[in-house]
């Protein structure tokens, strides 16, 4: 009888742990991927490719979720699922002088609608509604 208290929310808990891991792995990559594509586009800036390397450099990032950068959308499969914007070089933030250059990536993906893991009651309290990453690389 005693078991049978305690499994289910044993099994809450548990579920909420693997879930929470899983959403700050795919945290870190689309961290990662922002800072992969602004240094794509930093180092192509003069070549008229810079947005595709770019985008494809957040791709191959974002690969093992299935999560790819089209145009200025990301997308898993078919279905958009975030924003992927790629700047052109500009202003630094902070103010690093008129001089200096840098190309911005932000990439925001809506995790509330798309979860990387299937939905479980009770979890849509603490898991985020939206991620959104911004890295910038300095053009030289």
């Amino acid at each position: 009888m005693e078991f049978a208290l305690v499994v289910l929310p044993l099994v809450l808990i548990l579920f909420g742990i693997i879930s929470y891991g899983v959403m700050l792995s795919f945290r870190q990559s689309l961290s990662q991927a922002a800072a992969e594509g602004a240094r794509a586009a930093a180092v192509t800036f003069l070549e008229a490719e810079k947005t595709p390397e770019a985008a494809k450099a957040v791709t191959e990032a974002m690969d093992s979720f299935g999560v790819k950068c089209e145009g200025s959308s990301l997308k898993k499969g078919s279905k958009v699922v975030g924003t992927c914007d790629i700047s052109e070089p500009g202003k630094c933030e902070p103010d690093a002088g008129a001089e200096i250059k840098c190309v911005t990536v932000v990439l925001t993906y809506d995790y509330k609608n798309n979860s990387i893991v299937p939905g479980f009651p009770g979890l849509g309290i603490v898991m985020p509604d939206t991620l959104t990453y911004e890295a910038q690389a300095r053009v030289s």
